[in-house]
């Protein structure tokens, strides 16, 4: 999995699937990445080697949680 870029509000992240993975599987894996993580689809591109290039983005948070005070 490559880093991920900001731009602006939101952060993206770009995956490479290989062409030995099928639709249902790939579905299934960013699935799991918008549940659980809170990426949604942006961009996919399908080649002709099978190969998927995708982009999942998400708003961006803000980095830590508050202290506790004690």
């Amino acid at each position: 999995m490559n880093d991920g870029v900001v731009e602006g509000d939101w952060e993206y992240r770009p995956l490479k699937l290989p062409p030995g993975v099928s639709r249902v599987t790939a579905a299934v894996q960013l699935s799991i990445q918008a549940e659980f993580s809170g990426w949604e689809l942006s961009r996919v591109r399908l080649y002709s080697d099978g190969t998927r290039r995708v982009v999942l983005r998400r708003k961006r948070t803000r980095a830590g949680m508050p202290g506790l005070i004690i």
